[in-house]
């Protein structure tokens, strides 16, 4: 498990310690990891206004969750406005915004089928709807592209995700995978921390780009593209993921640096 340790910062307001105090020191760090998600998804711009989620097992209750507020951007996000929410979506705590309940129908279903993912990313990111649409998803093209070789999936577009009779082929078809394409709609990370989900969704967002305008290259002539051979491509993608000794979870040196980063840039999303 990553252990990211969050910093407190004294604000006037007072807002840390009375959220502390509020919602004790485990939720707190939780839900200031998660605001700090939602405020970079926003930052590299792969937010989609008030929709798509990231939630997030409350500590110690498999059954309870954090969630966005229906109606807030990923911009204006703060950790004291994530709202609680049962396994149905259902608020669990005052707050004066809904959540959008439909939209967890997809999150409801990978947090109680992995252990593994405590938090649960989705966007609709332009460049991974586009690579969402091609017959074999994320190529190797890329070393951003050869940590997710033969360990992403795919679900076939049903519609909108609001029937609950999906949530069985989601599971089935996200199985153990880090990340799922949803054909002709979006893409699904887990993650052990926010932290681990949104690295994984970092580079594959940088992966499906890369690859994009490789592809645009070819169609303007530039020739045939190179994919490395099966052997190499599994190689790399076992060094991602089996490094021993060293760091096993995305995101535990990089994830840090971003803290910083909004730190120094825009703190409120501690409040």
């Amino acid at each position: 498990m990553l252990n990211i340790t969050l910093e407190p910062v004294q604000l006037a307001s007072g807002t840390v310690e009375l959220g502390r105090e509020q919602y004790g020191e485990a939720e707190w760090e939780a839900r200031v990891s998660l605001a700090a998600c939602y405020r970079l998804v926003a930052k590299l711009g792969l937010d989609d206004l008030i929709y798509n989620h990231i939630s997030l097992r409350v500590p110690g209750k498999d059954d309870q969750f954090l969630i966005n507020p229906y109606g807030m951007l990923f911009e204006e996000i703060t950790a004291s406005s994530l709202v609680r929410i049962d396994v149905h979506g259902q608020k669990l705590c005052d707050s004066p915004y809904q959540v959008n309940a439909a939209g967890f129908v997809i999150h409801g279903a990978i947090h109680q089928s992995r252990h593994d993912a405590v938090c649960v990313l989705h966007t609709h990111s332009d460049a991974s709807i586009a690579v969402s649409a091609q017959r074999d998803g994320l190529l190797p093209l890329s070393q951003f592209a050869m940590r997710f070789y033969q360990r992403q999936a795919f679900h076939d577009y049903e519609g909108v995700a609001i029937d609950l009779d999906e949530q069985e082929r989601l599971i089935a078809h996200f199985a153990q995978h880090p990340v799922m394409l949803m054909r002709n709609h979006g893409l699904l990370t887990v993650g052990r921390t926010p932290g681990e989900a949104f690295m994984l969704l970092y580079y594959f967002e940088r992966a499906a780009q890369i690859q994009l305008q490789m592809q645009a290259s070819v169609a303007g002539g530039a020739g045939p593209l190179v994919l490395p051979p099966h052997e190499v491509c599994e190689k790399a993608a076992r060094q991602f993921w089996e490094m021993k000794g060293d760091i096993l979870v995305a995101g535990e040196r990089e994830w840090p640096a971003f803290i910083r980063q909004l730190d120094r840039q825009d703190p409120s999303y501690r409040n």
